[in-house]
């Protein structure tokens, strides 16, 4: 699955999602198979992720700071 453009998605990805969205749009179960490639992908993309930059806690602090101090009851 090698990317020569990494700013493309690669073909065999947009089939999957394209494939996902039509299942989805006509109100059918994801086949199996399919599901099983993009629970795989998106497993190995969190795992690279994880790996390259830890764990980010920021969107609690982020969004106690944006909402402000909470009324006391």
């Amino acid at each position: 699955m090698q990317n020569d453009h990494p700013d493309t998605i690669p073909p065999e990805i947009m089939a999957d999602a394209q494939a996902v969205a039509d299942h989805v749009a006509k109100g059918e179960r994801v086949p199996p198979e399919l599901a099983r490639r993009v629970r795989e992908r998106a497993d190995r993309i969190r795992h690279e992720i994880l790996e390259k930059h830890g764990i980010q806690d920021i969107g609690v602090p982020a969004i106690r700071e944006l909402r402000g101090e909470l009324p006391v009851s």
